[in-house]
Protein backbone atom coordinates (compact mmCIF):
# COMPACT_ATOMS: atom_id res chain seq x y z
CA UNK A 1 0.00 0.00 0.00
CA UNK A 2 1.27 3.26 -0.79
CA UNK A 3 2.42 5.86 2.13
CA UNK A 4 0.06 8.65 2.73
CA UNK A 5 2.92 11.11 1.55
CA UNK A 6 2.31 9.30 -1.59
CA UNK A 7 -1.15 9.84 -2.07
CA UNK A 8 -1.08 13.88 -0.65
CA UNK A 9 0.71 14.52 -4.10
CA UNK A 10 -2.60 15.69 -5.56
CA UNK A 11 -3.13 18.74 -2.81
CA UNK A 12 -2.26 21.86 -3.79
CA UNK A 13 -1.91 24.84 -1.69
CA UNK A 14 -5.55 26.67 -0.81
CA UNK A 15 -6.41 29.05 -2.94
CA UNK A 16 -7.56 32.51 -2.42
CA UNK A 17 -10.76 33.25 -3.21
CA UNK A 18 -11.48 36.47 -1.40
CA UNK A 19 -15.43 37.87 -1.30
CA UNK A 20 -14.53 41.46 -2.40
CA UNK A 21 -17.76 42.55 -0.20
CA UNK A 22 -16.41 40.63 3.20
CA UNK A 23 -14.54 41.82 5.87
CA UNK A 24 -11.55 40.15 5.53
CA UNK A 25 -9.24 38.93 9.18
CA UNK A 26 -6.03 38.25 9.68
CA UNK A 27 -4.36 35.52 11.53
CA UNK A 28 -0.42 35.26 12.24
CA UNK A 29 0.83 32.92 15.25
CA UNK A 30 4.22 35.48 15.51
CA UNK A 31 2.07 39.01 14.96
CA UNK A 32 3.61 41.64 16.52
CA UNK A 33 0.83 43.66 17.23
CA UNK A 34 -2.10 41.65 17.70
CA UNK A 35 -5.32 44.06 17.55
CA UNK A 36 -9.06 43.79 17.77
CA UNK A 37 -10.68 43.80 14.65
CA UNK A 38 -7.62 42.43 13.00
CA UNK A 39 -8.16 43.61 9.52
CA UNK A 40 -4.45 43.83 8.35
CA UNK A 41 -1.79 41.67 8.86
CA UNK A 42 0.64 44.59 11.01
CA UNK A 43 -2.67 43.93 13.66
CA UNK A 44 -3.01 40.04 12.81
CA UNK A 45 -4.78 37.94 15.46
CA UNK A 46 -1.81 35.21 16.79
CA UNK A 47 -4.79 32.75 17.09
CA UNK A 48 -7.40 31.64 14.90
CA UNK A 49 -10.25 31.83 17.62
CA UNK A 50 -9.68 35.66 18.21
CA UNK A 51 -10.40 36.71 14.85
CA UNK A 52 -13.48 34.08 14.87
CA UNK A 53 -14.76 35.96 17.95
CA UNK A 54 -14.79 39.41 16.15
CA UNK A 55 -15.84 38.06 12.95
CA UNK A 56 -19.72 38.66 11.25
CA UNK A 57 -21.00 35.61 9.07
CA UNK A 58 -20.07 36.22 5.74
CA UNK A 59 -16.42 37.37 6.75
CA UNK A 60 -13.12 35.80 5.85
CA UNK A 61 -10.09 34.73 7.74
CA UNK A 62 -6.51 34.35 6.49
CA UNK A 63 -3.98 32.38 8.10
CA UNK A 64 -0.86 32.04 7.73
CA UNK A 65 1.54 29.43 8.33
CA UNK A 66 2.33 27.72 11.86
CA UNK A 67 1.97 25.36 14.30
CA UNK A 68 -1.91 26.49 15.89
CA UNK A 69 -1.73 24.49 19.38
CA UNK A 70 -2.62 26.65 22.00
CA UNK A 71 -6.62 27.86 23.13
CA UNK A 72 -9.97 25.97 23.10
CA UNK A 73 -13.28 26.45 23.69
CA UNK A 74 -16.29 24.26 24.12
CA UNK A 75 -19.35 24.51 22.23
CA UNK A 76 -22.86 23.34 22.89
CA UNK A 77 -22.13 22.01 26.41
CA UNK A 78 -20.82 19.17 24.44
CA UNK A 79 -17.47 17.69 26.74
CA UNK A 80 -15.16 18.21 24.22
CA UNK A 81 -12.73 20.93 24.24
CA UNK A 82 -12.02 22.50 20.20
CA UNK A 83 -8.74 24.08 19.86
CA UNK A 84 -10.86 26.12 17.14
CA UNK A 85 -14.32 26.23 17.12
CA UNK A 86 -15.58 28.57 14.51
CA UNK A 87 -19.27 29.84 15.33
CA UNK A 88 -20.21 32.35 13.29
CA UNK A 89 -20.66 31.25 9.42
CA UNK A 90 -17.20 32.77 8.39
CA UNK A 91 -14.70 30.83 5.99
CA UNK A 92 -11.39 30.14 7.62
CA UNK A 93 -8.59 29.64 4.80
CA UNK A 94 -4.58 29.15 4.73
CA UNK A 95 -2.42 31.27 2.80
CA UNK A 96 0.02 28.78 1.52
CA UNK A 97 -1.84 25.08 2.41
CA UNK A 98 -1.59 22.34 3.98
CA UNK A 99 2.06 21.72 4.09
CA UNK A 100 2.86 24.50 6.39
CA UNK A 101 -0.58 25.58 8.32
CA UNK A 102 -1.40 23.43 10.96
CA UNK A 103 -4.11 23.12 13.53
CA UNK A 104 -3.10 20.35 16.57
CA UNK A 105 -5.25 18.90 19.03
CA UNK A 106 -4.48 17.21 22.08
CA UNK A 107 -4.44 13.44 23.00
CA UNK A 108 -3.86 12.14 26.15
CA UNK A 109 -0.79 10.11 26.42
CA UNK A 110 -1.16 6.44 25.98
CA UNK A 111 -5.04 6.77 25.80
CA UNK A 112 -5.67 9.36 23.26
CA UNK A 113 -9.15 9.80 24.74
CA UNK A 114 -10.08 11.18 27.42
CA UNK A 115 -11.40 14.33 29.78
CA UNK A 116 -8.19 16.24 28.72
CA UNK A 117 -8.74 15.72 24.94
CA UNK A 118 -8.79 18.40 22.42
CA UNK A 119 -10.77 18.28 18.88
CA UNK A 120 -8.89 20.01 16.25
CA UNK A 121 -11.63 22.19 14.68
CA UNK A 122 -15.53 22.30 15.17
CA UNK A 123 -17.26 24.04 12.45
CA UNK A 124 -20.99 25.73 12.74
CA UNK A 125 -23.68 25.64 9.79
CA UNK A 126 -22.78 27.66 6.73
CA UNK A 127 -19.02 27.60 7.73
CA UNK A 128 -15.86 27.19 5.93
CA UNK A 129 -12.58 25.83 6.29
CA UNK A 130 -9.78 25.69 3.82
CA UNK A 131 -6.12 24.14 3.18
CA UNK A 132 -4.78 23.07 6.94
CA UNK A 133 -3.96 19.75 8.58
CA UNK A 134 -5.65 18.77 10.93
CA UNK A 135 -3.97 17.07 13.17
CA UNK A 136 -3.68 15.02 16.64
CA UNK A 137 -6.96 15.86 17.88
CA UNK A 138 -9.69 13.54 20.14
CA UNK A 139 -12.24 13.74 22.16
CA UNK A 140 -13.56 12.65 25.74
CA UNK A 141 -14.75 9.43 25.99
CA UNK A 142 -18.59 10.66 25.68
CA UNK A 143 -21.45 8.95 23.45
CA UNK A 144 -21.52 12.00 21.51
CA UNK A 145 -18.32 12.91 21.50
CA UNK A 146 -17.17 12.06 17.96
CA UNK A 147 -14.80 13.32 15.01
CA UNK A 148 -11.47 14.09 17.16
CA UNK A 149 -10.28 15.99 14.21
CA UNK A 150 -13.60 17.75 12.68
CA UNK A 151 -16.86 18.31 13.59
CA UNK A 152 -19.26 19.41 10.89
CA UNK A 153 -22.95 20.95 11.37
CA UNK A 154 -25.53 21.37 8.78
CA UNK A 155 -23.99 22.50 5.43
CA UNK A 156 -20.07 22.94 6.24
CA UNK A 157 -17.88 22.37 4.48
CA UNK A 158 -13.82 21.19 4.38
CA UNK A 159 -11.45 21.58 1.45
CA UNK A 160 -8.19 20.96 0.63
CA UNK A 161 -7.09 19.54 3.98
CA UNK A 162 -4.79 17.02 5.52
CA UNK A 163 -6.58 15.08 8.09
CA UNK A 164 -3.76 12.63 10.14
CA UNK A 165 -3.48 11.03 13.30
CA UNK A 166 -6.58 11.97 15.11
CA UNK A 167 -8.67 9.60 16.84
CA UNK A 168 -12.51 9.60 18.55
CA UNK A 169 -15.77 7.07 19.34
CA UNK A 170 -17.09 7.97 16.41
CA UNK A 171 -15.05 9.01 12.71
CA UNK A 172 -12.05 9.54 14.30
CA UNK A 173 -10.71 11.78 11.31
CA UNK A 174 -14.03 13.99 10.51
CA UNK A 175 -17.62 13.27 11.92
CA UNK A 176 -21.16 14.94 11.01
CA UNK A 177 -22.64 16.41 14.18
CA UNK A 178 -25.81 17.28 12.60
CA UNK A 179 -28.29 14.38 13.03
CA UNK A 180 -27.91 11.72 10.01
CA UNK A 181 -28.84 14.17 7.09
CA UNK A 182 -24.67 14.08 5.70
CA UNK A 183 -24.97 17.43 4.77
CA UNK A 184 -21.27 18.59 6.73
CA UNK A 185 -19.01 17.94 3.46
CA UNK A 186 -15.22 17.23 3.08
CA UNK A 187 -14.01 18.13 -0.70
CA UNK A 188 -10.29 17.19 -1.68
CA UNK A 189 -8.98 16.29 1.19
CA UNK A 190 -6.52 13.18 2.37
CA UNK A 191 -7.51 11.51 5.71
CA UNK A 192 -4.76 9.26 6.82
CA UNK A 193 -4.17 7.30 9.97
CA UNK A 194 -6.58 8.36 12.21
CA UNK A 195 -8.33 5.98 14.61
CA UNK A 196 -12.29 5.62 15.79
CA UNK A 197 -13.24 3.06 19.21
CA UNK A 198 -16.55 2.29 17.07
CA UNK A 199 -17.40 2.95 13.58
CA UNK A 200 -15.83 5.68 10.62
CA UNK A 201 -11.77 5.13 11.69
CA UNK A 202 -11.85 7.93 8.61
CA UNK A 203 -15.34 9.76 8.52
CA UNK A 204 -18.23 9.58 10.23
CA UNK A 205 -21.95 10.46 8.52
CA UNK A 206 -19.94 12.70 6.43
CA UNK A 207 -20.58 13.51 2.47
CA UNK A 208 -16.88 12.85 0.56
CA UNK A 209 -15.96 14.08 -2.50
CA UNK A 210 -12.97 13.75 -4.25
CA UNK A 211 -11.16 12.63 -1.22
CA UNK A 212 -8.40 10.11 -0.40
CA UNK A 213 -9.03 7.85 2.96
CA UNK A 214 -5.92 5.88 3.59
CA UNK A 215 -4.38 3.75 6.66
CA UNK A 216 -7.65 4.50 8.80
CA UNK A 217 -8.63 1.58 11.25
CA UNK A 218 -11.81 1.37 13.60
CA UNK A 219 -13.83 -1.60 15.17
CA UNK A 220 -16.35 -1.15 12.29
CA UNK A 221 -15.91 0.83 8.92
CA UNK A 222 -12.34 1.39 8.80
CA UNK A 223 -11.98 4.29 6.27
CA UNK A 224 -15.38 5.44 6.12
CA UNK A 225 -19.39 4.52 7.90
CA UNK A 226 -22.87 6.17 7.16
CA UNK A 227 -21.73 8.49 4.28
CA UNK A 228 -22.32 9.36 0.82
CA UNK A 229 -18.85 9.14 -1.17
CA UNK A 230 -18.37 10.24 -4.62
CA UNK A 231 -15.11 10.19 -6.53
CA UNK A 232 -12.61 8.92 -3.43
CA UNK A 233 -10.17 6.36 -2.73
CA UNK A 234 -10.21 4.00 -0.01
CA UNK A 235 -6.80 2.04 0.39
CA UNK A 236 -5.01 0.20 3.29
CA UNK A 237 -7.21 1.07 5.63
CA UNK A 238 -8.70 -2.05 8.58
CA UNK A 239 -11.43 -2.98 10.92
CA UNK A 240 -11.58 -5.46 13.37
CA UNK A 241 -14.53 -6.64 12.75
CA UNK A 242 -16.22 -5.65 9.81
CA UNK A 243 -16.39 -2.76 7.07
CA UNK A 244 -12.39 -2.49 6.42
CA UNK A 245 -12.85 0.50 3.71
CA UNK A 246 -16.70 1.18 4.03
CA UNK A 247 -19.09 0.21 6.04
CA UNK A 248 -23.19 1.64 5.20
CA UNK A 249 -22.59 3.92 2.58
CA UNK A 250 -23.81 5.15 -1.35
CA UNK A 251 -20.68 4.77 -3.05
CA UNK A 252 -20.31 6.58 -6.76
CA UNK A 253 -17.14 6.26 -8.87
CA UNK A 254 -14.89 5.28 -6.27
CA UNK A 255 -11.91 2.72 -5.69
CA UNK A 256 -11.92 0.93 -3.09
CA UNK A 257 -8.65 -1.15 -2.37
CA UNK A 258 -6.45 -3.19 -0.32
CA UNK A 259 -8.47 -2.85 2.47
CA UNK A 260 -8.62 -5.58 5.06
CA UNK A 261 -10.28 -6.63 8.33
CA UNK A 262 -8.41 -8.69 11.16
CA UNK A 263 -11.36 -10.34 13.21
CA UNK A 264 -11.40 -14.07 12.95
CA UNK A 265 -14.89 -14.86 13.52
CA UNK A 266 -16.72 -17.25 10.66
CA UNK A 267 -19.17 -13.89 9.65
CA UNK A 268 -18.93 -12.07 6.31
CA UNK A 269 -16.83 -9.63 6.87
CA UNK A 270 -16.40 -7.33 4.05
CA UNK A 271 -12.94 -6.21 3.65
CA UNK A 272 -13.65 -3.88 1.04
CA UNK A 273 -17.39 -2.25 1.49
CA UNK A 274 -19.97 -3.80 3.98
CA UNK A 275 -23.78 -3.48 4.20
CA UNK A 276 -23.52 -0.43 1.44
CA UNK A 277 -26.73 1.50 0.74
CA UNK A 278 -25.52 1.20 -2.89
CA UNK A 279 -22.04 1.32 -4.86
CA UNK A 280 -22.49 2.51 -8.38
CA UNK A 281 -19.89 2.67 -11.16
CA UNK A 282 -16.55 1.70 -8.32
CA UNK A 283 -14.12 -0.68 -8.57
CA UNK A 284 -13.93 -2.54 -5.10
CA UNK A 285 -10.96 -5.28 -5.99
CA UNK A 286 -7.61 -6.75 -4.21
CA UNK A 287 -9.74 -6.49 -0.59
CA UNK A 288 -9.42 -9.56 1.64
CA UNK A 289 -9.66 -10.90 4.86
CA UNK A 290 -9.80 -14.86 6.44
CA UNK A 291 -13.76 -14.45 5.77
CA UNK A 292 -14.62 -11.58 4.09
CA UNK A 293 -13.28 -10.63 1.22
CA UNK A 294 -14.23 -7.48 -1.60
CA UNK A 295 -17.99 -7.05 -0.55
CA UNK A 296 -20.93 -8.45 1.50
CA UNK A 297 -24.46 -7.22 1.72
CA UNK A 298 -23.42 -4.53 -1.31
CA UNK A 299 -26.27 -3.79 -3.97
CA UNK A 300 -23.72 -3.07 -6.96
CA UNK A 301 -24.64 -1.72 -10.30
CA UNK A 302 -21.83 -1.28 -13.10
CA UNK A 303 -18.74 -1.87 -10.68
CA UNK A 304 -15.76 -3.77 -11.31
CA UNK A 305 -15.63 -6.30 -8.36
CA UNK A 306 -15.08 -10.05 -7.32
CA UNK A 307 -17.22 -12.91 -7.05
CA UNK A 308 -19.81 -11.69 -9.74
CA UNK A 309 -22.65 -12.36 -7.43
CA UNK A 310 -21.31 -13.21 -3.85
CA UNK A 311 -22.38 -12.39 -0.95
CA UNK A 312 -25.48 -10.59 -0.67
CA UNK A 313 -27.51 -7.35 -3.38
CA UNK A 314 -25.43 -8.18 -6.45
CA UNK A 315 -27.64 -6.08 -9.03
CA UNK A 316 -26.47 -6.01 -12.53
CA UNK A 317 -23.81 -5.09 -15.60
CA UNK A 318 -20.54 -5.57 -13.33
CA UNK A 319 -17.50 -6.82 -14.54
CA UNK A 320 -14.69 -9.13 -12.52
CA UNK A 321 -11.97 -8.12 -14.99
CA UNK A 322 -9.25 -7.42 -12.79
CA UNK A 323 -9.12 -3.19 -12.98
CA UNK A 324 -5.63 -3.09 -14.51
CA UNK A 325 -4.17 -0.11 -12.47
CA UNK A 326 -1.16 1.35 -13.58
CA UNK A 327 1.03 0.88 -10.38
CA UNK A 328 -0.74 -1.27 -7.81
CA UNK A 329 2.06 -1.82 -5.46
CA UNK A 330 3.00 1.92 -5.41
CA UNK A 331 -0.97 3.30 -5.24
CA UNK A 332 -1.63 4.73 -8.24
CA UNK A 333 -5.06 3.50 -9.53
CA UNK A 334 -5.07 5.45 -12.88
CA UNK A 335 -6.53 3.12 -15.58
CA UNK A 336 -4.29 1.05 -18.20
CA UNK A 337 -4.82 2.05 -21.20
CA UNK A 338 -6.54 -1.65 -21.85
CA UNK A 339 -8.54 -1.69 -18.18
CA UNK A 340 -11.88 -3.20 -18.70
CA UNK A 341 -13.03 -0.35 -16.66
CA UNK A 342 -13.25 2.39 -19.59
CA UNK A 343 -16.25 3.71 -20.80
CA UNK A 344 -18.03 0.76 -18.43
CA UNK A 345 -19.92 2.53 -16.13
CA UNK A 346 -23.59 4.33 -16.30
CA UNK A 347 -23.54 7.96 -16.55
CA UNK A 348 -27.04 8.75 -15.02
CA UNK A 349 -24.86 8.56 -11.78
CA UNK A 350 -21.99 10.68 -12.54
CA UNK A 351 -22.95 14.32 -10.09
CA UNK A 352 -19.89 15.33 -10.29
CA UNK A 353 -17.84 16.99 -13.76
CA UNK A 354 -14.16 16.47 -12.72
CA UNK A 355 -12.67 13.25 -11.21
CA UNK A 356 -10.04 12.88 -8.55
CA UNK A 357 -8.08 14.69 -10.64
CA UNK A 358 -9.63 17.50 -11.50
CA UNK A 359 -9.55 16.13 -15.10
CA UNK A 360 -13.03 15.36 -17.37
CA UNK A 361 -14.97 13.05 -15.73
CA UNK A 362 -16.58 11.69 -18.49
CA UNK A 363 -14.16 11.22 -21.88
CA UNK A 364 -15.53 9.17 -25.19
CA UNK A 365 -18.90 9.63 -24.16
CA UNK A 366 -19.07 7.19 -20.92
CA UNK A 367 -18.27 7.55 -17.78
CA UNK A 368 -14.96 4.84 -16.43
CA UNK A 369 -15.50 2.65 -13.32
CA UNK A 370 -13.41 4.09 -10.33
CA UNK A 371 -12.44 7.37 -9.09
CA UNK A 372 -10.26 8.17 -12.63
CA UNK A 373 -11.32 8.94 -15.69
CA UNK A 374 -8.71 7.51 -18.62
CA UNK A 375 -8.36 10.35 -20.51
CA UNK A 376 -7.43 9.33 -23.89
CA UNK A 377 -9.63 6.30 -24.80
CA UNK A 378 -9.56 5.72 -28.51
CA UNK A 379 -12.91 4.13 -28.38
CA UNK A 380 -16.77 5.20 -27.36
CA UNK A 381 -17.61 1.08 -26.65
CA UNK A 382 -17.44 -0.50 -23.44
CA UNK A 383 -13.99 -2.07 -23.03
CA UNK A 384 -14.82 -4.57 -21.06
CA UNK A 385 -17.99 -5.25 -23.42
CA UNK A 386 -15.52 -5.22 -25.69
CA UNK A 387 -13.01 -7.24 -24.70
CA UNK A 388 -15.30 -10.14 -23.99
CA UNK A 389 -16.00 -10.28 -27.97
CA UNK A 390 -12.90 -9.92 -29.11
CA UNK A 391 -13.52 -6.32 -30.94
CA UNK A 392 -10.52 -4.25 -30.73
CA UNK A 393 -10.70 -0.85 -28.50
CA UNK A 394 -8.73 1.56 -30.82
CA UNK A 395 -12.00 2.47 -32.30
CA UNK A 396 -11.69 1.04 -35.51
CA UNK A 397 -14.34 -1.42 -35.13
CA UNK A 398 -17.17 1.29 -33.23
CA UNK A 399 -18.98 1.73 -36.12
CA UNK A 400 -19.01 -2.04 -38.12
CA UNK A 401 -21.55 -4.29 -37.92
CA UNK A 402 -19.60 -7.65 -38.17
CA UNK A 403 -23.11 -9.49 -38.00
CA UNK A 404 -25.08 -7.96 -40.23
CA UNK A 405 -27.95 -7.72 -38.04
CA UNK A 406 -28.35 -3.74 -38.77
CA UNK A 407 -26.96 -2.58 -35.29
CA UNK A 408 -23.07 -1.62 -35.73
CA UNK A 409 -20.72 -2.57 -32.52
CA UNK A 410 -21.85 0.75 -30.94
CA UNK A 411 -25.63 0.40 -30.79
CA UNK A 412 -25.09 -3.31 -29.40
CA UNK A 413 -22.72 -2.64 -26.70
CA UNK A 414 -25.40 0.07 -25.57
CA UNK A 415 -28.06 -2.42 -26.07
CA UNK A 416 -26.39 -5.44 -24.36
CA UNK A 417 -26.34 -8.31 -27.39
CA UNK A 418 -24.19 -9.90 -28.90
CA UNK A 419 -22.40 -8.32 -32.11
CA UNK A 420 -21.26 -11.92 -33.06
CA UNK A 421 -24.62 -13.05 -33.22
CA UNK A 422 -27.23 -12.18 -36.27
CA UNK A 423 -30.46 -13.08 -33.96
CA UNK A 424 -29.06 -10.87 -31.02
CA UNK A 425 -30.46 -7.78 -32.00
CA UNK A 426 -33.03 -5.03 -30.22
CA UNK A 427 -35.94 -4.93 -32.04
CA UNK A 428 -39.83 -5.20 -31.21
CA UNK A 429 -42.45 -7.78 -32.25
CA UNK A 430 -45.54 -7.77 -33.42
CA UNK A 431 -48.07 -6.00 -31.30
CA UNK A 432 -51.22 -7.70 -29.72
CA UNK A 433 -54.47 -6.39 -28.39
CA UNK A 434 -54.28 -6.98 -24.47
CA UNK A 435 -57.59 -5.05 -23.51
CA UNK A 436 -58.19 -2.23 -22.85
CA UNK A 437 -55.24 -1.20 -25.32
CA UNK A 438 -52.46 -2.94 -26.86
CA UNK A 439 -49.16 -5.14 -25.68
CA UNK A 440 -46.21 -3.90 -27.18
CA UNK A 441 -43.00 -6.27 -26.94
CA UNK A 442 -39.83 -6.63 -27.63
CA UNK A 443 -36.27 -8.60 -27.84
CA UNK A 444 -34.37 -7.43 -24.39
CA UNK A 445 -31.36 -8.05 -22.28
CA UNK A 446 -31.81 -8.73 -18.33
CA UNK A 447 -29.70 -5.31 -16.64
CA UNK A 448 -30.89 -2.85 -19.58
CA UNK A 449 -33.47 -0.11 -18.91
CA UNK A 450 -35.80 1.15 -21.55
CA UNK A 451 -38.23 3.34 -22.32
CA UNK A 452 -40.85 2.97 -24.97
CA UNK A 453 -42.50 5.80 -27.44
CA UNK A 454 -45.09 6.64 -29.13
CA UNK A 455 -46.70 8.65 -32.70
CA UNK A 456 -49.96 8.32 -33.98
CA UNK A 457 -48.52 11.07 -37.21
CA UNK A 458 -45.24 10.56 -38.31
CA UNK A 459 -45.20 13.44 -40.49
CA UNK A 460 -45.44 15.72 -37.18
CA UNK A 461 -42.50 17.10 -35.77
CA UNK A 462 -42.06 15.73 -33.22
CA UNK A 463 -43.00 11.94 -34.35
CA UNK A 464 -42.86 10.43 -31.24
CA UNK A 465 -43.18 11.32 -27.35
CA UNK A 466 -42.33 9.07 -24.10
CA UNK A 467 -45.01 6.55 -23.25
CA UNK A 468 -43.15 5.00 -20.15
CA UNK A 469 -40.16 4.76 -19.10
CA UNK A 470 -37.48 2.69 -16.61
CA UNK A 471 -39.17 -0.15 -18.04
CA UNK A 472 -36.52 -3.01 -16.75
CA UNK A 473 -35.58 -5.18 -19.25
CA UNK A 474 -36.08 -9.43 -18.22
CA UNK A 475 -34.38 -11.73 -20.31
CA UNK A 476 -35.21 -12.91 -23.50
CA UNK A 477 -38.60 -10.46 -23.88
CA UNK A 478 -39.90 -7.79 -22.39
CA UNK A 479 -43.55 -6.27 -22.62
CA UNK A 480 -45.56 -3.38 -22.07
CA UNK A 481 -49.41 -2.74 -22.00
CA UNK A 482 -50.33 0.41 -23.92
CA UNK A 483 -53.76 1.10 -21.73
CA UNK A 484 -54.54 4.33 -23.26
CA UNK A 485 -54.37 2.61 -27.03
CA UNK A 486 -58.27 2.26 -27.42
CA UNK A 487 -59.47 3.45 -30.41
CA UNK A 488 -58.71 2.65 -34.11
CA UNK A 489 -55.21 4.44 -34.02
CA UNK A 490 -53.19 4.30 -35.31
CA UNK A 491 -50.13 4.21 -33.53
CA UNK A 492 -46.51 3.94 -34.04
CA UNK A 493 -44.48 2.53 -31.45
CA UNK A 494 -40.17 2.85 -30.82
CA UNK A 495 -37.95 1.38 -27.99
CA UNK A 496 -34.43 2.38 -26.73
CA UNK A 497 -32.01 1.66 -23.76
CA UNK A 498 -31.42 3.95 -21.06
Amino acid sequence: MPSPRQLLSFLLPALLTLDASATIRYVDLNSPNPTPPYTNWPTAATNTQDAIDVANAGDQILVTNGVYNTGGRLVNGVSTTNRVAVTQAVTVQSVNGPAVTVIEGYQEPGTTNGPSAVRCVYLTSGAALIGFTITNGATTTGLYDSGGGLWLSDESIVSNCVVSGNSARYGGGGSFGGGFHETGKLVNCTITSNRANFYGGGAFQCKLAGCILVGNSAVTGGGSTGGTLTNCVLAGNSARNAGGGSYGERLYNCTIVGNSVTQTNPVPAGAGVLNATLAINCIVYFNGDSVGGNYWDAPMAYCCTTPANGGYGSLNNNITNAPLFVDLVNGDYHLQSNSPCINAGKNSYVSNSSDLDGSPRVVAGTVDIGAYEFQSANSVLSYAWAQQFGIPTDGSADFIDPDGDGMNNWQECIAGTDPTNSASVLKMFSSSTNAPGLRLSWQSVSGRTYFLERGTNLVTSPAFSLLKNNIAGQGGTTAYTDTTATNAGPYFYRVGVQ
